[in-house]
């Protein structure tokens, strides 16, 4: 895998642009996460928020029927949605996230290989939906072949799961395992860590030059996932979105550090900073 560059703000300014005056929701993506757990709300929580701060019109959340109240008081712009209800139109989305708080049950891997199946947009795989993929073959199978333009999100640790034995040893550095991710799921791979490896294909890489190490924290993940969600739905191309939202992810930890510190940065902060980090990127 080749190294060609950086992920800096002069790649940023190309595609995150001032807004039209006269755009309306409508023109700002249709966004749906599939993410959350009753034992998780919070995965649902961050990504959704984050999403909704990144800039989508609208953005629709696919969890348990049990948090619905928990993720309508805390992001009452979001839309909650049953499986059922989605789950026989995907088309009508412009972008999919999955996996963030689902757990790796059944649920979850039936729901990823329909998405897989009958969708041919963009799809975020991060977190459970990950560790759904390292555990079913016929799923890595499916992401090799689908339509749909796959990006998956892992940090070291399920990237090794996702490598399964290839990975075992624990000696590949993060460059070497984007590198065998690429190889084994032909997908762009976001490698998650100091320096965020994004990979676009063999020949085309780049480092993220935004972040600290208070974004090591409990849903900083999921914050990411809504915002290359987001970028993905406003009609960036996959690659790009997957650039600027590590980009975008990583300044407003930054923004949000200099106010709170590394020490207590939460997820929380991460995704209210969003909005700033935009902004910044927009004057």
């Amino acid at each position: 895998m080749k190294i060609l560059g950086l992920t800096d703000r002069d790649f940023v300014h190309t595609v995150i642009k001032k807004r039209p005056r006269d755009i309306h929701k409508g023109d700002c993506g249709r966004v749906l996460l599939i993410c959350g757990s009753e034992e998780m709300a919070g995965a649902a929580i961050f990504c959704t928020k984050a999403a909704i701060k990144s800039g989508s019109g609208l953005v629709y959340t696919c969890t348990d029927r049990r948090i619905y109240p928990v993720l309508q008081i805390s992001v009452p712009e979001g839309i909650c949605k049953s499986w059922d209800k989605v789950k026989s139109d995907l088309s009508q989305y412009d972008a999919v996230a999955i996996g963030p708080g689902l757990g790796t049950g059944g649920d979850t891997k039936a729901m990823l290989h329909a998405v897989l199946s009958s969708y041919d947009g963009p799809v975020i795989i991060d977190a459970d939906g990950l560790n759904a993929v390292a555990a079913e073959p016929d799923l890595q199978a499916l992401i090799r072949e689908t339509r749909a333009k796959v990006i998956m999100t892992p940090h070291v640790g399920e990237a090794r799961r996702l490598l399964g034995g290839q990975a075992a040893d624990g000696e590949l550095s993060r460059e070497e395992l984007a590198a065998a991710l690429m190889d084994k799921y032909r997908s762009i791979i976001v490698m998650k860590g100091a320096g965020t490896i994004v990979a676009l294909s063999a020949d085309e890489a780049y480092i993220n030059t935004t972040g600290n190490p208070g974004m090591a924290t409990a849903g900083s993940g999921d914050v990411l996932t809504g915002v290359i969600a987001s970028f993905a739905g406003l009609g960036m191309a996959a690659g790009d979105a997957a650039r600027a939202g590590v980009f975008v992810h990583g300044l407003a930890g930054d923004m949000a550090a200099e106010h709170v510190g590394e020490y207590g940065l939460t997820a929380s902060d991460i995704a209210d900073y969003v909005p700033f980090a935009l902004k910044e990127l927009t004057i």
